[in-house]
C-alpha cells in the first residue's frame, strides 16, 4: 500500500514538474514575441521620436516601475539599501554598458537602417561572446563551434552582397557593430553579477535600468533638445515602457527559474525569424532570394552555437557541483 501510494506521488510530481516547464516555455516564447514586436513599434515611434530620446523615455518609465516595485517589497528595499560601494559600481557599469550603450546603438541604429539588418547584426552577439571567452576564460571552441562561426560570417557575407552602403548606411553599421560589441559585453557581465545568485534579478535590472536610462535621457536632451510627445507617440513610449520591457522582464525570469539553459538558447534563438516575419507583414522590409540565404544560414549557425555553449555550461556546472 506504501509503495503504490509512494509510486503514485512520484508520478503526480512528474506530472507537475512537466506542466511547469511547458508553462514556462509559453511563458518564455510569449516574451520574445512581445520583443520582436518592440522591433516594429520603435520604428513607427522613430518617425515622431529621435532615436536617443525616445529609447531613454521608454527606459526611464520601465525603470521608474521596476524601482517602485522594489520600493514595494520590503525584502528587496532592505536589501538595496544594504549594499556596498563595490555592488553599486557594479550595478552602473552594467547599467551603462546594457542599457545606455547597448540600447542607444539599437535604437540609432533602427533609426538609420531596416529593421531586419539590425537584428540580423545583434544576432551576432554569440560570436563576441565566444571570442570573448577563448580570450579571457580560454575557453577553446569545438570543431563544431567553429564551423558554425564560418558558417555565420558566410550568412552575414551573403546577406550584404553586393556590399553597396551610402554614407547613412556605413553610420548605422557601424553604430550597430559598437551595439553588438556592447551587448556581449552586457552578456557577460549580466552571468558573472546573476551566477552569484546574490542579487535579485528585480533589484538588479531596476536599479541598473534607472542609472542607464537617466543617462540616456540626459544626453538626448543634450543632442536632440526638449520635445513634444504626440499623442501616438505617447502611446508607443508607454506600450514599450510597461508592456515589452518592466511586464515582459517579470514573466521573463519567472520562467527562467524552470528553464534550463539550452531552452532559453533555443527560445532566444525564435527572435530573428519572428522580427523578419513582423518586419515583412509591418514595415514592407522584403528581403530577396540571396538576402534570405544568408539570413537562414546565419540564423541557424547562431541558434547551433547558442545551444551547444549553452549545455557546455550546463555540464561544467554540473562537474563544479559534483
Amino acid at each position: 500500500m506504501d509503495i503504490a501510494s509512494g509510486k503514485e506521488s512520484i508520478e503526480v510530481s512528474r506530472l507537475g514538474t512537466k506542466r511547469s516547464h511547458q508553462r514556462a516555455v509559453v511563458e518564455a516564447l510569449f516574451v520574445t514575441v512581445l520583443w520582436a514586436s518592440s522591433w516594429v513599434i520603435i520604428k513607427f515611434g522613430l518617425e515622431d521620436i529621435r532615436p536617443l530620446t525616445f529609447a531613454g523615455l521608454r527606459y526611464t518609465v520601465a525603470a521608474v516601475i521596476l524601482v517602485g516595485a522594489i520600493v514595494w517589497k520590503k525584502e528587496h528595499r532592505e536589501f538595496t539599501k544594504n549594499q556596498d560601494r563595490s555592488w553599486w559600481l557594479t550595478m552602473a557599469l552594467y547599467g551603462v554598458v546594457f542599457v545606455a550603450v547597448t540600447q542607444a546603438a539599437q535604437f540609432v541604429g533602427l533609426d538609420l537602417l531596416p529593421a531586419i539588418t539590425v537584428s540580423m547584426l545583434l544576432n551576432l552577439t554569440p560570436i563576441i561572446v565566444l571570442t570573448l571567452g577563448i580570450l579571457t576564460l580560454r575557453e577553446v571552441p569545438t570543431r563544431l563551434q567553429s564551423l558554425l562561426v564560418f558558417l555565420v560570417v558566410i550568412g552575414a557575407m551573403i546577406y550584404f552582397y553586393p556590399i553597396d552602403l551610402d554614407f547613412t548606411e556605413i553610420i548605422g553599421l557601424s553604430v550597430v557593430l559598437i551595439g553588438v560589441l556592447f551587448n556581449a559585453l552586457s552578456s557577460i557581465l549580466g552571468r558573472a553579477i546573476n551566477r552569484q545568485r546574490a542579487s535579485p534579478p528585480l533589484v538588479v535590472t531596476g536599479v541598473s535600468m534607472a542609472i542607464g536610462a537617466s543617462i540616456l535621457m540626459v544626453t538626448g536632451v543634450v543632442f536632440e533638445g526638449l520635445i513634444i510627445l504626440t499623442p501616438i507617440a505617447m502611446v508607443y513610449v508607454l506600450w514599450l515602457s510597461v508592456v515589452n520591457t518592466a511586464f515582459a522582464f517579470i514573466i521573463w525570469n519567472k520562467a527562467m527559474q524552470v528553464l534550463r539553459a539550452v531552452d532559453i538558447s533555443v527560445i532566444n534563438s525564435t527572435m530573428l525569424p519572428q522580427i523578419v516575419v513582423l518586419s515583412i507583414v509591418f514595415l514592407g522590409e522584403m528581403p530577396d532570394l540571396i538576402d534570405w540565404a544568408g539570413l537562414i544560414i546565419l540564423a541557424l549557425s547562431v541558434a547551433g552555437i547558442q545551444v551547444l555553449q549553452a549545455r557546455r555550461t550546463m555540464v561544467a556546472q554540473t562537474t563544479d557541483v559534483q
